[in-house]
């Protein structure tokens, strides 16, 4: 069973770009837009890239082991939606190209332990958040 709602799933595999969430040791954040893609097999977020393995967002990651992700959109005349993902994250050095093939084999993997979906189930706005695993 998925930690993410049907319409969760639906949205992230409806999107291509979203914005990762990092903090180096010393607190320090940095968020970018990157490619992903929705792991069902895993039930987690594979992050790609090209030369990924050489970013910051992989080496935070790689000393943390904590990542949040968010995909967002607005649809006419103003509805928000999207969903947040925070969890534990690592880096693989293989996975990247699953995500978009012309991307690095390297890949970031969040594990979902919160998760805030809002604007998917209705007009209105209405978050969703829970805890999971």
């Amino acid at each position: 069973m998925s930690a993410f709602t049907e319409r969760e799933v639906e949205y992230m595999k409806e999107q291509r770009l979203g914005r990762l969430a990092t903090v180096d040791l010393e607190g320090r954040p940095h968020v970018v837009p990157v490619g992903f893609r929705y792991n069902p097999e895993l039930d987690t977020v594979d992050i790609g890239g090209h030369n990924i393995a050489a970013s910051k967002k992989f080496r935070d990651v790689q000393r943390t082991g904590r990542a949040a992700f968010v995909i967002d959109d607005v649809l006419p005349p103003w509805r928000a939606r999207g969903v947040e993902v925070r969890g534990r994250a690592e880096v693989l050095s293989e996975g990247g190209r699953e995500v978009m093939e012309d991307f690095s084999e390297e890949l970031i993997r969040v594990y979902p332990e919160r998760i805030v979906g809002w604007g998917l189930d209705s007009d209105v706005f209405s978050a969703n958040g829970r805890s999971v695993g």
